[in-house]
């Protein structure tokens, strides 16, 4: 059965009536481990590298976005767990390949690894095989993993909206925020449901603003989460929302295609995480 991010124990027969406590409970099983948050510029860089080429092949072709999301999660996952040395780019790859490979096992997607050749990785089938193993030992075969995504109803549902198009408008481009925030490496400092809960009033700030107090109040007032870790965390993602909106702006302006890859924007964000 293909596994559904907004759902992760949809299948499991044990899980059936699981609650949203259970969801909170078990959120930090599925985040890179702590120590790994302060990691060096060395090893952010590797990271930003082996998230580009996921992203490289997502756009080369053309994958779920769901399935990208789910391979960053396994990579960063994996990465706080075990040293990839410097200067092994074909090891790198090889892992990024391997999540990408169990993601679309998980969401039961085609995934062709002749395709991925033609981008110039030669890799063989039987190395894919062997680190998926060593990725699935890593994670503790933890594949099911609770993202931002299952969240965002519930917290739609604490607002109490009575517009069914508003809540899908707001659902939308929460789910776009999350899927940008994978460029910023700052984001793994916080749990799933907090990066749920800021980018809804993020979206409800942008799209809804004179109903953006009440959803705000709605999710403060949430017993699973931390008040000020959630404005630590909002702040982040408006940064990020605004650093998005004036590149757009800028595109619009000069009336050109932008060349920036998905490399100089990750290599930007290891910069300012710096500062």
């Amino acid at each position: 059965m293909e596994f559904d991010l907004e759902d992760p124990f949809a299948s499991f027969k044990e899980h059936q009536n699981c609650t949203v406590s259970q969801l909170f409970a078990s959120e930090s099983d599925h985040m890179p481990s702590s120590n790994s948050l302060t990691s060096t510029h060395s090893h952010l860089s590797l990271r930003c590298k082996a998230v580009s080429f996921v992203l490289q092949v997502q756009f080369s072709c053309n994958f779920d976005p769901f399935v990208t999301y789910l391979a960053i999660n396994y990579l960063h996952r994996f990465m706080s767990r075990q040293e990839i040395p410097q200067g092994k780019l074909w090891l790198l790859r090889l892992v990024a390949i391997s999540c990408l490979s169990l993601a679309s096992k998980m969401k039961n997607t085609p995934f062709s690894l002749s395709d991925i050749q033609k981008q110039g990785c030669e890799l063989e089938a039987q190395c894919v095989q062997k680190m998926e193993l060593l990725i699935l030992g890593a994670l503790n075969w933890r594949m099911r993993s609770i993202t931002p995504f299952p969240f965002l109803n519930f917290f739609i549902s604490l607002s109490e909206f009575k517009d069914q198009a508003v809540k899908e408008a707001l659902k939308e481009r929460a789910s776009e925020i999350i899927f940008n925030a994978q460029n910023e490496f700052k984001i793994l400092e916080y749990k799933p449901s907090t990066i749920a809960a800021c980018a809804l009033m993020s979206a409800s700030h942008e799209l809804s603003p004179a109903q953006c107090s009440i959803l705000r109040v709605s999710i403060t007032s949430c017993e699973y989460l931390d008040e000020e870790t959630l404005s630590k965390c909002f702040n982040l993602i408006q940064e990020m929302v605004r650093m998005e909106t004036n590149e757009t702006m800028m595109d619009r302006s000069t009336n050109f295609l932008s060349t920036e890859t998905h490399m100089s924007v990750l290599e930007r964000n290891i910069k300012r995480q710096r500062i």
